[in-house]
């Protein structure tokens, strides 16, 4: 029996409903990834891959699961000799580092808290971190901008990959590389906790279990389908939940190796070429980077080992997933999740990709859409995503830490509300719309962000678009559109009528931006991200 089937007792599956009405998982007392992946396929299988790791100045390592196994003992060890036990939070500011790896597992095994970290925080952002989510241990790369945020630090600190003055020095590999599986883990303890920023206030922190790795189960084999013993590449930095989504628990479940290109910065050329010369089997990205991936002669770059390309982070605009098909013959898969959870809405293996539609629901959850009166929406009603009959299914957060009053907020009636609105269609097929924040409600219409937003892609001289909503005295709120312009377009007046006018044309004449603004670029997350929050800000700051 293969490591997988220790956790489904059946794999395949003939269609999407025989694998919504089949799918059952196995969760084990006592859940640990740590010693029930990581160290089972070392014994199972030595010499099987499990990282391969490289970066922009030549760097490479490749690691088996025995290499993993053994080196997380050393850094459990590490780890405990400073003081770190069950139960306690380490952040960890580690990039892309192939360190994180080890780090994460040690952690797990041990019974600890791992708090992943952006590299975008501020000093500020470091020190709410620490105080919010009680933290021991901070773990930072050896990246001089990255130090000097966390220099302030109250708590233990240690560098990874050098050193400072001042710090301790992660040197692991001196240490034992056995260590004893602890028995007072139990499988409803906190293993891992995320920090997710809203629309406002301070960033929430997500709780997930240690059963929570079983949960990404779905997303890996079954929504981006990785292979075993095949490279998967999922573009995120460790700081986001992306990075657990893709690039840890569901593919070394599955048996597949991870590729981890811990680039310096995102510059399409370079990441094409690492897909040819590597020779990836699936590969998932934010759109963004899609975009930008187009701009590039992308067909002079030999792509033909890739298999399956998904994109999760942001819905994904009708004519990126042409253009794509066009170009590699492959149909983008769409998928829908949060920090919060597992994927939730994708698109299947049985399906077929209905260009911009996130696609149907995962198994182990009961989504729906509600209404304002927390009624089920009829078909083509926008309503927002909830998941009904709570029972604490695999895969999806229990609370956020130390925050009653969001926790009322989000779980009630039985549910839980993603914060997220969408439709479905007449074959049950999910179409975003946008967060609930993020919706326009201008002149009594509810207008989504994402249609005008895939409007606008459209049109040849955009490259990329953020819409928002703009306060306005008479309408109450006005679209927006913040565009970035392909090479070879020059910012105007003209220009941004023909755009308005485009608009009018491709959807409902209602939803055109009334204001448009050039920019050079939009502002993002590390994993590509739009912050919407943050160009919603600087308007109501012009206005």
């Amino acid at each position: 029996m293969g490591l997988l089937e220790r956790f489904l007792p059946r794999v395949e599956f003939e269609s999407y409903e025989d694998f919504i009405e089949n799918y059952k998982l196995n969760v084990p007392e006592r859940f640990n990834f740590g010693f029930d992946v990581v160290d089972a396929w070392a014994e199972a299988e030595p010499d099987k891959k499990a990282l391969l790791w490289c970066d922009d100045h030549g760097g490479e390592k490749t690691f088996t699961f025995t290499d993993i196994s053994k080196l997380s003992n050393r850094a459990a060890n590490w780890f405990a000799a400073q003081g770190i036990g069950k139960g306690d939070a380490v952040l960890l500011l580690l990039r892309r580092r192939w360190e994180y790896w080890v780090c994460a597992v040690a952690l797990h095994k041990l019974g600890a808290v791992v708090v992943p970290a952006s590299l975008q925080l501020t000093s500020k952002d470091i020190a709410y971190r620490l105080e919010a989510a009680n933290i021991k241990l901070l773990l930072c790369v050896a990246d001089e901008g990255l130090l000097k945020q966390a220099e302030e630090a109250t708590v233990k600190r240690a560098v990874v990959a050098g050193s400072r003055e001042g710090w301790l020095e992660f040197d692991f590999e001196t240490h034992p590389d056995t260590f004893a599986r602890p028995e007072n883990i139990k499988n409803d303890d906190v293993m891992l906790m995320y920090f997710s920023s809203g629309t406002t206030g301070m960033p929430k922190m997500v709780r997930h279990t240690f059963t929570h790795p079983l949960g990404q189960i779905v997303t890996a084999k079954y929504w981006q389908q990785v292979r075993e013993n095949k490279l998967h590449m999922s573009v995120s930095d460790s700081g986001w939940a992306k990075f657990g989504w893709g690039k840890i628990y569901g593919q070394w479940i599955c048996g597949a190796c991870i590729f981890a290109y811990d680039m310096d910065k995102f510059v399409p050329k370079n990441l094409l070429q690492k897909m040819q010369d590597y020779k990836l089997t699936t590969f998932c990205a934010p759109p963004t980077m899609y975009r930008f991936m187009l701009q590039e002669d992308m067909a002079s770059y030999d792509l033909s080992s890739i298999e399956r390309y998904c994109n999760a982070g942001e819905p994904l605009n009708p004519e990126v997933f042409e253009r794509m098909l066009a170009l590699t013959g492959r149909k983008l898969a769409e998928g829908f999740g949060q920090s919060e959870s597992s994927v939730l809405i994708a698109t299947f293996p049985w399906l077929d990709a209905k260009p911009g539609s996130m696609g149907k629901p995962a198994p182990l959850y009961e989504i729906d859409l509600v209404n304002e009166e927390g009624e089920s929406c009829e078909t083509g009603e926008e309503g927002e995503i909830v998941i009904r009959g709570l029972k604490n299914p695999t895969g999806l957060f229990t609370e956020y830490h130390n925050d009653p009053e969001t926790n009322a907020r989000v779980f009630r009636n039985g549910c839980y509300y993603t914060g997220d609105v969408a439709w479905r269609d007449d074959d049950g097929y999910y179409w975003f719309v946008g967060r609930n924040d993020d919706v326009i409600k201008c002149s009594g219409y509810r207008i989504g962000p994402f249609e005008v937003e895939s409007a606008l892609i459209q049109h040849e001289a955009v490259l990329e678009c953020a819409v928002t909503a703009a306060p306005d005295p008479v309408r109450g709120q006005v679209v927006k559109a913040t565009i970035v312009l392909k090479r070879g377009f020059t910012a105007s007046d003209e220009l941004a009528k023909n755009l308005q006018e485009h608009v009018k044309r491709v959807t409902a004449p209602y939803k055109y931006p009334r204001i448009v603004e050039f920019t050079e670029e939009l502002p993002k997350t590390v994993s590509g991200k739009i912050k919407r929050a943050e160009i919603r800000k600087n308007t109501v700051k012009k206005d």
